[in-house]
């Protein structure tokens, strides 16, 4: 793993439906994340946090699209930032904010690499369109943004598409998917496991599984970590909640096996709500996460 860390908070709602996701890199800091990072012994940065427009009118445009300028006005600045952190030979870690902020961080990273490998551990797909999608919401399209499906302003963050290739994706913890993203992930053929197979197989076999794949022929792998991955009981602060979950322990050993394989060259921990959380308890699980993944251990 890069011993240089740069953390860059993205304080972002304007792609969620619920309010209070904004405040997640600040709770996140309140953990104490970079304490925590320093302590293994990472050189860490921390670079603040992007600015964010304020806007309180959010009904979907005619594209079903809400918030389309503003998100992607966000995400071009992410993309120019976490590309000039990589070029600077550091690791992007970049803090949530809604799951839109992937579009920016993925776009930035993958510039910089010939082909990028990415694990999506999420209770959703987050490959919708604004054809497809229920609420108009862009934070459950940035997966297939970066795939380069949906429109053209969101898809052309970074000044190319698309940034990832379906062969080198691997979803983790999905148990929630609307129907057109069935229909996609068939049709491009996307490596899927849900907690069905979680269940039926186990966290250790899945980890090992997802590894393999996202490392065929790429050089570089991108984390992007939702909370809402998790069951409720233990990330309760989370806008999109789903029952049924990843446990705190499977997700750390995932982290774990993560940093023993030494793969990831980039990571975004996202979606964590303090207003819906109770004594800062999902950030601090996330904080948790990134030890684990950064290579903390009991012994």
């Amino acid at each position: 793993m890069n011993r240089n860390i740069c953390i860059l908070g993205v304080p972002m709602d304007l792609g969620q439906g619920r309010r209070g996701v904004d405040m997640g890199p600040s709770a996140i800091r309140y953990a104490q994340v970079k304490e925590r990072l320093g302590k293994l012994g990472y050189d860490v940065q921390d670079l603040g946090d992007i600015p964010v427009p304020s806007i309180e009118e959010r009904t979907a445009n005619e594209l079903n699209l809400k918030c389309l300028n503003e998100v992607v006005q966000v995400n071009q600045v992410l993309a120019e930032r976490v590309s000039e952190i990589v070029g600077g030979g550091r690791f992007p870690l970049v803090l949530g904010g809604d799951h839109s902020i992937a579009i920016g961080t993925i776009a930035g990273v993958a510039k910089h690499v010939q082909r990028l490998g990415v694990i999506w551990y999420d209770a959703h797909g987050d490959l919708n369109t604004g054809e497809t999608s229920p609420s108009g919401n862009i934070h459950g399209m940035s997966l297939a943004v970066s795939l380069g499906i949906g429109h053209e302003k969101l898809t052309g963050i970074g000044g190319y598409a698309p940034k990832i290739r379906p062969e080198n994706v691997v979803i983790i913890g999905a148990r929630q998917l609307d129907e057109g993203e069935k229909l996609l992930i068939r049709e491009i053929g996307l490596k899927v496991y849900t907690m069905h197979e979680v269940d039926r197989l186990g966290m250790t076999r899945v980890m090992e599984e997802a590894i393999s794949h996202v490392t065929q022929g790429t050089d570089g792998v991108h984390l992007s970590l939702d909370l809402d991955g998790l069951d409720p009981h233990d990330a309760p602060g989370v806008g999109t909640p789903v029952t049924g979950g990843l446990t705190y322990r499977e997700s750390h050993l995932a982290m774990e096996m993560l940093a023993e394989a030494e793969i990831i060259t980039s990571a975004e921990f996202v979606e964590v709500n303090p207003i819906l959380d109770h004594s800062n308890k999902t950030a601090k699980v996330a904080v948790a996460f990134m030890g684990s993944l950064f290579g903390e251990k009991l012994l």
